[in-house]
């Protein structure tokens, strides 16, 4: 069975990631998709230096893509079904992954958790 991509939705079903990558210059929207195309091709077998694990309080995953416009990174995590989850996107500025970034995926996961877990 192969790897699936999902995107995060809030409750009045907005995607933030899908927003996030629908916002960039549309050759590194290509760059981006090309990367989810990977993972979905390669799961959990894909490995440096298109994704990294995350320190976090939770298995959380970054998937790298380097732009025309930037670094950009999107938080991810594996989820029942082979499904990858895209959490938070966000464009990459400094040299580690900012807390914050951190801290708004592992809010989301908690909400798709508290939504999608029986």
């Amino acid at each position: 069975m192969a790897w699936k991509v999902v995107f995060y939705e809030t409750e009045a079903g907005e995607s933030p990631v899908w927003d996030f990558i629908f916002g960039l210059p549309s050759k590194d929207q290509a760059k981006v998709v090309r990367a989810l195309d990977l993972l979905e091709e390669f799961g959990l077998e894909l490995r440096a230096p298109y994704v990294r694990s995350v320190t976090g309080r939770r298995k959380l995953w970054e998937l790298r893509v380097k732009g025309i416009g930037g670094a950009y990174r999107i938080l991810y995590f594996a989820f029942t079904g082979q499904r990858m989850v895209m959490l938070h996107a966000f464009a990459k500025k400094t040299k580690k992954t900012p807390r914050r970034e951190i801290a708004m995926a592992e809010k989301r996961m908690d909400d798709f958790l508290r939504r999608h877990e029986p």
